[in-house]
């Protein structure tokens, strides 16, 4: 592995236990558990990794929630097309290099409409616990939407306070 590998692995590591850490922190919402701090580490995994190591730590947290209690089935479609979203579009290059963290505010995108889709139509019937796209949508946004917002922030303060 070489150094920046290390580095990307590292810090998606500490992300999934920022978020795992923080996953008390969340609100039932039928038979989903909404959890705006995954949708504010999701972000900033996004910006700073990429797609693919921000989906990682996505999946690493939410395996671990379902493990421990904390989350629900719906934390794997909830979160990983939202860190994969914010990834992809924070290296397009209408998001230039001091314009990266706007992407944050994209999070919300992957996890609502993809999200909840994947949620209602495969997912949730697969689980036995069917729930309609709309309420999913309802529900997944009341989660993403504060968390990316967060996300957005806490971004825009690391920059600022980098220099």
């Amino acid at each position: 592995m070489n150094r920046d590998a290390i580095r990307r692995l590292t810090l998606a590591g500490v992300l999934a236990a920022t978020a795992v850490l923080l996953s008390g922190i969340s609100f039932p919402i039928g038979p989903t558990r909404t959890f705006p701090f995954q949708h504010t580490v999701n972000a900033v995994a996004g910006v700073l990794l990429g797609p693919w190591w921000a989906a990682g730590a996505a999946l690493v947290a939410s395996v671990i929630r379902n493990a421990m209690g904390t989350g629900t089935i719906f934390a794997f479609p909830g979160s990983l097309p939202g860190a994969l979203v914010v990834g992809f579009a924070s290296r397009l290059p209408i998001f230039g290099e001091g314009r990266r963290h706007w992407a944050a505010l994209l999070e919300p995108l992957g996890t609502g409409p993809i999200g909840a889709g994947l949620s209602a139509y495969l997912i949730g019937p697969a689980a036995g616990k069917a729930a309609g796209f709309g309420f999913l949508l309802s529900a997944f946004l009341a989660s993403s939407i504060p968390g990316a917002c967060l996300g957005f922030i806490l971004l825009w303060a690391m920059r600022h306070i980098k220099g």
